[in-house]
Parts: C-alpha cells; sequence; structure tokens
C-alpha cells in the first residue's frame, strides 16, 4: 500500500525509508526559451539520499491517520514495510515503486535509485516575446542618491570630458621637463660661456 506514502512525499517533499535512504522532490524554477519564444515552467523530479533515513515524527502520525490505526501500529507496519523493501533490494531484485522510481543495487552492492523521469506538471509553457528598449529611462540607487540611468550616463560622459580638458597641463608640464634636461646636459658638455650657444663652425669662402 504506497499510495499513502506517494501522497505524503508530493505534500512534504521527503520520505525518509529506515536502514535505507531518503527520496526527496526537487523543483527547477521556469527557465527562458527565447528561441520558442516561451516561457518554460518550473518541473519537479525526485532524488534519491541513502545518507538520511530517518522519518519525522509527523510522518508517522499522518500514516495513521490514513490507515486509520493507533500511531504505534503505523510505527510498526511501516518499518516491516522498509525492512521487506530492503531484503528484496539486497537480494539483487529490482523494485519498481509506482510513480516514482526504481530501486536496486549495483556492482559494488550500493542501493541505487533510477527516477521517474519528470512528475506530472499541470502547467503548459506561456507564450513570450522579449522586448528591448534602448531608450528606456529608469531609476538607480547611486550612494543615497536616486537618479535616473540617463541622468547618470551624461554625468559620466562630462566627466570624462572635464578630465580630458583638465589634463592639458600634465602633457605640457612632461614636454617642459624634457626640455630642461636637454638644455641641462647641453650646457653641462660644452659649458657656460658666450661659444656654447653660438654655432662655431669655420666656414671658409672662396678668393
Amino acid at each position: 500500500m504506497v499510495a499513502p506514502l506517494n501522497s505524503y512525499l508530493v505534500q512534504h517533499k521527503s520520505l525518509s525509508i529506515p536502514g535505507l535512504g531518503t527520496i526527496y522532490v526537487e523543483r527547477k524554477p521556469a527557465q527562458s526559451d527565447f528561441v520558442n519564444k516561451q516561457i518554460i515552467p518550473p518541473s519537479y523530479h525526485y532524488r534519491f539520499d541513502r545518507y538520511f533515513d530517518a522519518p519525522d515524527k509527523d510522518f508517522f502520525t499522518y500514516l495513521a491517520a490514513q490507515k486509520e490505526i493507533a500511531d504505534y501500529e503505523a510505527i510498526r507496519w511501516y518499518n516491516e514495510w522498509a525492512f521487506e523493501l530492503r531484503n528484496k533490494i539486497r537480494t539483487q531484485q529490482e523494485v519498481k515503486w509506482e510513480n516514482v522510481g526504481v530501486l536496486r543495487t549495483d556492482v559494488s552492492g550500493e542501493v541505487v535509485f533510477e527516477a521517474q523521469q519528470h512528475l506530472i506538471g499541470f502547467l503548459d509553457p506561456v507564450p513570450a516575446e522579449r522586448v528591448i528598449r534602448t531608450n528606456a529611462q529608469h531609476t538607480m540607487l547611486v550612494g543615497d542618491r536616486e537618479v535616473t540611468n540617463t541622468a547618470m550616463t551624461d554625468y559620466l560622459n562630462e566627466e570624462t570630458v572635464y578630465v580630458e580638458k583638465e589634463s592639458w597641463w600634465i602633457y605640457a608640464l612632461i614636454l617642459a621637463t624634457i626640455a630642461v634636461v636637454v638644455i641641462f646636459f647641453h650646457f653641462f658638455q660644452r659649458g657656460v660661456n658666450s661659444g656654447s650657444v653660438n654655432n662655431q663652425q669655420t666656414i671658409s669662402t672662396p678668393k
């Protein structure tokens, strides 16, 4: 009688089996399919974790209410069911869990769970077309001020132009420094006299 177990698994997104592990229901979020111009709805799949196998106390209360028995009888029934399930799996038998998946052992003796492909979903893809607005205006927070994206773009452009205009003196200072160095080496080699600044080449003229 796995119907109550399946119902609990879908509602609570997990079901622990003593001595075996826990089956989880995991949700895959919605995805955009731009090629087909649609939004794919969320999907669900099963995942098995053999490192945790302790059922919650609420599970036995739920199981007792579903089977209309006392809590201690629900605990005994579930432990016996889990014991039989483990024995089938460990004797190399494949256990098909309806609407959930298949449990079996591999060559190393480890329990392997092959989940059903996907849980049945009730949502269909939604048509969606991407709209790109090149001149769209929106507000944004810069520090403690709220400005628009267009105003911020204009501010950054103005700041770039201002920096370019104000940096001309740096280039002038570099050129002046180079000129001073050249003049210094010129006087250092020739000495400081009138000849060092004049052209001393002798030119002979025909008689």
